[in-house]
């Protein structure tokens, strides 16, 4: 029900954001409990739903959400008939964790621990060393990757006890600092097409009696954010990932399980000023604040010294009835980023966090005109962009 025009706005209450699922549900459960199945030390079967397997395959479609396979059983045939079989057979998806975004949801599958652990909390997010924004999907300005994440890969530390280890991907990503931190261990195989992808992961599967392989295609992602998902360029691109899919899972080798999923979901918001407040134009956002990071639905807001508090309360009642606004230490309480955050990592989190709850974002004209223009978008709590598959296939 509508409140009286009279009436001051009431701020989402934070324990209404639904918190990813670490330690039994998340992205960052996976790989650990895939080589807990191959006996790799260490590691324990964080989701109990998932049988083990002397061979596992994870290829990983970036931007295709669980509602996504949902929403399109014609173009995606394939994808859509396996959503019985996701999370083991319970038909439940995962999450991704917060942010939904690609450096983090990335670094979680890689390394099997959630932001707050593994240090990559955002897509823009403040060095505490230096005071400035770091773009940890571009790596952009330098920093150390062993020391922005010296925690080990599950890929590194299985190769170590045997597990043929191997990454199957685009030849550009093999040397990036994010590949170095989150995905590195084993092989590197660079492929450009999707369908060369696809037939060396199989050979790759079938080349030792303990295999772990991972694969991954991104312009799913590309094109959604171009486009939207409402789009023919994005239907194209998931009628063609739809059949990359099938055509690994028609090779398995015996002993094998495929797992489908992705780093995030996404959401389509509208070109308006209602639906994109832009943060360069909105003088009461702007005030007190030093530096804004994270992306549209994801915010990670730093203040000047001694405007923490005025900054929380500026944004929870401009944009409290859209966004889910927390202090960090409230965002660290409610486990949004995991249940223990490392000390290097605490100053990464914005003094205010905002996650989007309903159908907008928060752009920078000026300083973010690329992601400004994007129309389809993610990063926030919201099912859409949360919840990701876990599609199996067996053989």
């Amino acid at each position: 029900m509508a409140q009286p025009a009279w009436q001051d706005p009431v701020p989402l209450a934070l324990d209404t954001a639904p918190v990813p699922e670490y330690g039994s549900g998340s992205l960052a459960d996976l790989l650990p409990t895939l080589v807990a199945g191959q006996e790799v030390p260490g590691f324990t079967a964080a989701i109990p739903e998932l049988t083990p397997a002397d061979r596992n395959c994870v290829f990983l479609i970036d931007g295709l959400g669980w509602e996504q396979i949902k929403a399109h059983p014609d173009e995606a045939p394939f994808l859509h008939s396996l959503l019985p079989t996701s999370r083991g057979g319970t038909g439940r998806p995962l999450t991704a964790g917060f942010p939904s975004t690609t450096a983090t949801s990335l670094a979680s599958v890689g390394t099997g621990l959630p932001p707050g652990e593994h240090g990559l909390p955002g897509y823009t997010v403040r060095d505490p060393g230096t005071g400035a924004l770091m773009n940890q999907l571009r790596w952009k300005p330098w920093t150390e990757p062993k020391v922005w994440q010296p925690h080990p890969t599950v890929f590194q530390l299985a190769d170590a006890a045997g597990v043929r280890t191997a990454q199957v991907s685009a030849p550009m990503f093999e040397q990036t600092p994010l590949t170095k931190v989150a995905l590195s261990g084993g092989s590197f195989l660079g492929r450009l097409s999707g369908e060369e992808r696809m037939d060396v992961a199989a050979q790759r599967l079938a080349a030792g009696d303990r295999s772990l392989v991972y694969t991954y295609y991104s312009e799913v992602d590309g094109k959604g954010h171009r486009f939207g998902t409402d789009s023919d360029a994005w239907r194209g691109q998931l009628m063609y990932v739809d059949g990359l899919a099938r055509r690994l899972a028609e090779q398995l080798p015996p002993r094998s399980a495929l797992y489908i999923t992705a780093d995030h979901g996404m959401i389509d918001i509208p070109f308006d000023e209602r639906s994109r407040i832009d943060f360069d134009e909105d003088w009461e956002l702007s005030a007190g604040v030093a530096l804004l990071g994270g992306e549209g639905r994801a915010r990670h807001v730093y203040a000047v010294p001694g405007a923490q508090a005025d900054v929380l309360a500026v944004w929870r009642e401009v944009l409290g009835e859209q966004f889910w606004v927390a202090s960090r230490e409230e965002a660290v309480a409610a486990g949004w980023f995991g249940p223990v955050i490392d000390e290097r990592v605490h100053g990464r989190i914005g003094d205010v966090v905002a996650a989007a709850h309903d159908d907008v974002i928060i752009t920078a004209s000026v300083n973010e005109p690329h992601e400004s223009a994007m129309a389809g978008v993610h990063g926030s709590l919201t099912p859409v962009e949360q919840l990701v598959p876990l599609l199996e296939v067996r053989s």
